[in-house]
């Protein structure tokens, strides 16, 4: 399954079958399906990556992280810290 960048392409929020989310723009494997779960944002959600490297992190403001693809820099969106469906897990 294709990971979207923000801006354009697929968005997989409801998308459940069992699989890995790959970077859009390079295929880098980025989320797996048991990561993801339902929240009330526009976007999927997921609680953690599927490598260590699958993603770049630069811290943006407070509790929030800018994430891209750990490849290629193909912008993801965000990490938001603390704000997983268990205290203190992210949200990517």
């Amino acid at each position: 399954m294709s990971f979207c960048s923000f801006f354009g392409g697929e968005v997989f929020k409801d998308h459940f079958q069992p699989g890995i989310y790959v970077c859009a723009k390079c295929g880098h494997e980025l989320f797996s399906s048991r990561a993801k779960y339902e929240h009330s944002s526009p976007w999927p959600a997921f609680t953690e990556t599927v490598h260590e490297d699958s993603v770049s992190k630069r811290k943006e403001r407070p509790g929030a992280l800018k994430v891209s693809c750990g490849k290629c820099g193909n912008g993801l969106g965000h990490e938001f810290l603390n704000d997983g469906p268990k205290r203190g897990q992210s949200r990517f």
